[in-house]
């Protein structure tokens, strides 16, 4: 576990295209921000040598980072299958929040058995504005658990994020991040040294679609 840092979490993204950069051509996100990165990390599952770094990566962070934890809770749905299998590599308990109510049965939100006072620790495959991953945590909370925090697999670091985590006294750990990713996208060719500028200013505030311009 100990040779899995930031750096070769963002290689196996690029790798696979988990994360695809193409500043000269953006994305257009469900918002309709322009966007030069696309994030797509469930595709991780489907290559056994980069899911293996991953969820070594998560147990490595539950074990050093909330060492208290007694039961995962994946978030839905990318989420979902990382908290699974993190869950068997540290033989843990675990479960999952759905975006809503079921309409039927009895209608669980948290599915798996939590009990009032536990500690859990939320996995999520990615952090942008924090809204969903906060979502999950009052859902927890509210059950009466006790949140320790969140083990991701990659974040954007983006200032709305990182202050919405702050005030709800959240704390996320991320195997890999932004800023670790274009300087390794640039070290392997992926893409050019002066597209950094341009991913640089996107992060820095991706409502102002000047970056593209530059």
């Amino acid at each position: 576990m100990n040779n899995i840092t930031k750096e070769s979490i963002a290689k196996d993204l690029l790798s696979i295209q988990a994360v695809f950069l193409k500043p000269e051509n953006p994305f257009t996100w469900a918002s309709g921000i322009k966007s030069p990165i696309y994030c797509d990390n469930r595709l991780t599952l489907s290559a056994p040598s980069v899911r293996k770094n991953v969820e070594l990566g998560l147990a490595n962070t539950v074990k050093e980072k909330f060492p208290q934890a007694e039961i995962l809770m994946g978030t839905s749905t990318a989420g979902i299958a990382h908290a699974a299998i993190t869950a068997d590599i540290l033989d843990m308990p675990m479960g999952y929040v759905r975006s809503g109510h079921k309409d039927h049965g009895r209608q669980n939100q948290i599915e798996g058995k939590l009990e009032k006072g536990q500690k859990v620790v939320v996995i999520e495959d990615l952090i942008s504005t924090g809204g969903s991953v906060l979502e999950v945590v009052d859902v927890l909370r509210e059950a009466g658990a006790e949140v320790l925090g969140v083990a991701s697999i990659f974040t954007y670091g983006m200032q709305k994020g990182v202050e919405r985590l702050k005030n709800a006294n959240v704390i996320n750990y991320s195997l890999s991040d932004f800023g670790t990713l274009i300087s390794v996208a640039a070290e392997e060719g992926y893409i050019k040294e002066s597209d950094i500028v341009k991913l640089k200013a996107f992060i820095a505030d991706p409502q102002d679609s000047s970056w593209m311009s530059l």
